[in-house]
């Protein structure tokens, strides 16, 4: 369901935005950022606007209602703040909550989800054996419901919701010593082991799985260690990459992709947090490649108030709340 805050409200309809405008991306805390990554590599001349809801998070723990006003609230600060040009909605559970919503409120915005890949998962596999490693509310979704049931009879599909995952990944980005990240690094390993196990047997023989969807983006950073617990021989699947084709041919289909060879962008990349700025700052140096500068500074709109902020190079990280 839509912020009641935004009721009554004159929202931007989307669309006929300049090429020049930036594309908005969001998730609930740093796990959007393995699909920015996509997202930059396919768009190298685009310009960015990453939210990090991380003083909401996880949306995977929380209910529809809830994730859906916390997703309208966002959608509306990047449209009217920042006019995006396109929006993508980087959570598995936010696209499951509130993409029809969306939709409906931004019918000209090219819009962009992500869900889990269970239909190349389901051609993919070879044993015919399938599992999927989500949120809790992912998994209890109507649209994940859909998804799974639009997959051939013959696919076994071995769903486990993995609670704690996404915080522990949020939780290791934080820590400020080596020791602590020692710690938290051991406590995501127990939990990748314990639900790795629940999936299991893996392996291509029939009845193991060899194939594992991620359907969290978060769990995209956990990827090396699960390879290392299913095996070589089982494939994951994430959504990056195909949410940056889908995102390239609907920015093409408007005319609003901004031609390659155009002179690079002063700031082809402002990054945004709702909680702890700092942590984002050192998530998107670990794996986007940006240096970081400290210097502070407060931000603030009609709608949100920011403090807490840190700035890195031509890039930006803001707090707001």
């Amino acid at each position: 369901m839509p912020d009641p805050s935004l009721a009554g409200a004159s929202l931007p309809p989307g669309g006929g935005a300049a090429a020049d405008a930036p594309i908005g991306v969001f998730d609930s805390g740093i796990g959007g950022l393995s699909v920015l990554q996509a997202l930059c590599r396919a768009l190298p001349a685009e310009r960015f606007v990453y939210l990090a809801d991380t003083g909401h998070a996880p949306y995977g723990e929380r209910g529809d209602a809830f994730v859906a006003r916390r997703t309208h609230t966002v959608a509306r600060y990047l449209v009217q703040q920042h006019g995006v040009k396109a929006l993508v909605v980087a959570c598995n559970t936010a696209t499951a909550a509130a993409m029809d919503g969306l939709r409906a409120r931004y019918r000209s915005l090219p819009l962009i989800g992500v869900e889990p890949a269970l239909k190349p998962a389901g051609s993919a596999t070879r044993s015919g054996t399938v599992a999927v490693m989500a949120t809790r509310g992912t998994v209890g979704s109507a649209r994940f419901a859909r998804l799974v049931a639009q997959l051939p009879g013959s696919t076994q599909v071995r769903v486990q919701a993995c609670d704690g995952l996404a915080s522990a990944l949020e939780a290791e980005v934080a820590c400020r010593t080596a020791g602590e990240a020692l710690a938290a690094h051991a406590h995501t390993l127990a939990l990748g082991q314990r639900y790795v196990q629940a999936l299991g047997p893996w392996g291509s023989a029939p009845g193991e799985a060899d194939t594992l969807v991620l359907g969290c983006t978060h769990y995209v950073f956990a990827e090396p260690a699960l390879q290392a617990l299913v095996g070589p021989q089982v494939r994951i699947l994430s959504t990056g990459e195909p949410v940056a084709r889908q995102t390239q041919r609907l920015l093409q289909a408007q005319g609003l992709q901004r031609p390659a060879a155009t002179p690079a962008l002063a700031a082809p990349l402002c990054l945004l947090s709702t909680g702890d700025a700092s942590a984002l700052a050192r998530a998107a140096e670990r794996w986007l490649g940006v240096a970081t500068a400290a210097h502070a500074r407060s931000a603030t709109s009609r709608k949100f108030k920011g403090n807490r902020a840190l700035a890195l190079d031509a890039q930006e990280v803001v707090a707001i709340n």
